[in-house]
């Protein structure tokens, strides 16, 4: 392993390369013995007939190309960002841009959910197709369950088509794909854009559903989304035509049973029920006050205007079984940011460094590198099995002079930018981004793990921004502390000790705080088997 950094990326690409031989030949012999054992698994529909579309590109005239025309001209090649951290503000702009947008609308998610947040985005894209814009929704296939009615009626309207993709049959028994089609089910979209008029596109690592918006009283993630203008929205564009005109794109109505009772109707029932609850007041309320997207129509709105560049895999990563696909994303942001001189700020809900990460990791903090790294806790993530892969490399990592923070899961909220990285009562982090040298930053869908590097498509924005980068770096050092357990080697010789900051003063824990000595047992278990590569 190089000490250069080409680092942590690097070393993933590397590990990913080598698990890949293992897991193709796992796959063959679980496909022999699981078709035999399953009988009538659906096959997927034709592609015939399906006709290839692309981004609109003459939307300079509308509405948000005119907000933005002027401002882009005056930074050419460049990309005008706004962050998103508030979740309340991430929620707002997707529905304003949807209500403001006049030519197209193309949106692509990982999660999309029937919920308060998702049926109101929903019905935004609805009245925007009625308005005669072009929307075009792009869906993971594997967290579809429950929404196929949904789904059904909106490709009813002329000016919506929805695809799935990589789409899992018989609908009626969804799960059977992985036993009959593992290798093929397992790989998932896991991008994340939302962008109006080929103006402004935001990208980050929300989906769309409650827990991302910190709405109702559920557990809440703490996530990061950035709103653009400029080069960068035809980059997201390109991306997103890629994908919609790929191989493992299905046009949802060769998937779904059409609806049976009149869609419209049923569609502004389930609308108005979703207005009416009062779990969507709050939300509807901060479409009231959210300033965001009115100050980029009143050509008011404060953008740090740096180079930005989008880096994405290529889809047909979802159907490559030689592995020469699984790391395009990873070698992409290699080439893109370099190796760190003087700090990496990592943020992973996910961090399943693996041998040669953590070695990587390693290197950099023994080189004088600054690494310091903000994950889940255990009490606070909502996979275990993940967790299992990070805590086998904890005392590596520790030993290794790379510090390490674990979001408290009752991570209160605070005032001013400290609520991005804590709110409500019950907190997970979702958040993927990293900083380097307080100069770069990476935004985007990218976990820190080896399921982001050889089995989901990924994408993201890197960005040349100092001010974003250093407001990464002054969140780790003002922030962090506040709603994250430091860990640390043990005094005694044990491997880590957790340490919790409050105004009374430090707080010690021996073990993973707020969890049973069941529930470490289990992940303590995980931890022996052999399933980084699935992580």
């Amino acid at each position: 392993m190089s000490g250069s950094l080409s680092g942590p990326i690097a070393a993933l690409a590397r590990l990913a390369r080598g698990r890949q031989r293992i897991a193709q030949r796992a796959y063959r012999v679980a496909a022999v013995a699981l078709v035999a054992l399953a009988s009538g698994c659906a096959t997927l529909p034709s592609l015939e007939g399906r006709h290839a579309t692309r981004a609109m590109t003459d939307t300079d005239g509308t509405r948000l190309g005119r907000a933005v025309v002027e401002a882009v001209a005056q930074h050419p090649g460049q990309s005008g960002i706004d962050a998103l951290t508030q979740p309340t503000d991430a929620f707002a702009a997707r529905v304003i841009l949807a209500y403001t947008a006049e030519k197209s609308l193309d949106v692509q998610y990982y999660i999309w959910h029937a919920d308060h947040t998702g049926l109101l985005l929903f019905e935004a894209m609805w009245r925007a197709a009625d308005r005669g814009v072009r929307v075009r929704i792009l869906l993971d296939d594997a967290n579809t369950g429950g929404l196929d009615e949904i789904i059904a009626a909106l490709a009813t309207h002329p000016n919506i088509e929805v695809r799935l993709y990589n789409p899992l049959v018989p609908r009626s028994a969804r799960a059977l794909n992985f036993l009959t089609d593992f290798a093929r089910a397992n790989r998932r979209m896991h991008n994340k854009s939302f962008t109006a008029d080929n103006a402004v596109t935001i990208v980050g690592g929300r989906n769309v559903g409650d827990e991302y918006f910190a709405a109702g009283e559920g557990v809440a993630f703490t996530d990061l989304d950035v709103m653009a203008v400029g080069a960068a929205v035809r980059e997201v564009s390109n991306a997103f035509d890629l994908y919609w005109n790929s191989a493992s794109s299905y046009p949802a109505t060769s998937l779904v049973a059409p609806v049976t009772a009149d869609a419209r109707a049923m569609l502004e029932a389930r609308f108005s029920a979703a207005r009416r609850d009062p779990g969507s007041a709050e939300y509807l309320d901060a479409l009231k006050r959210t300033v965001l997207v009115q100050q980029l129509l009143a050509k008011a709105l404060p953008l740090d205007w740096a180079s930005a560049r989008v880096v994405r895999d290529d889809p047909a990563k979802t159907l490559d079984t030689t592995g020469r696909r699984d790391v395009l994303l990873l070698s992409d942001l290699l080439a893109t940011i370099g190796p760190p001189k003087a700090s990496f700020d990592l943020v992973s809900p996910y961090f399943v460094p693996g041998e040669a990460g953590t070695a990587a990791l390693v290197n950099a903090a023994r080189r004088g590198v600054r690494v310091r790294v903000l994950t889940n806790s255990l009490a606070a993530t909502d996979v275990g099995a993940v967790h299992a892969g990070y805590i086998k490399r904890r005392c590596d990592l520790l030993r290794g002079g790379v510090q390490l923070y674990e979001l408290e899961p009752t991570a209160s909220t605070r005032a001013g930018d400290e609520r991005a990285l804590g709110s409500s009562s019950s907190v997970q982090l979702h958040a993927k981004t990293f900083a380097l040298d307080e100069g770069r930053i990476f935004v985007g869908s990218f976990n820190f793990d080896l399921r982001s590097a050889h089995l989901n498509t990924e994408m993201g924005l890197v960005i040349d921004s100092p001010a974003l980068a250093q407001r990464l770096s002054s969140a780790f050092a003002r922030q962090v502390p506040k709603v994250a357990y430091e860990v640390r080697l043990a005094a005694d010789g044990r491997c880590a000790e957790w340490i919790e900051h409050t105004e009374e003063g430090e707080v010690r824990y021996e073990a993973d705080p707020g969890t049973s000595i069941g529930r470490r047992a289990w992940i303590d278990f995980l931890s022996i088997l052999p399933i980084d590569w699935l992580l």
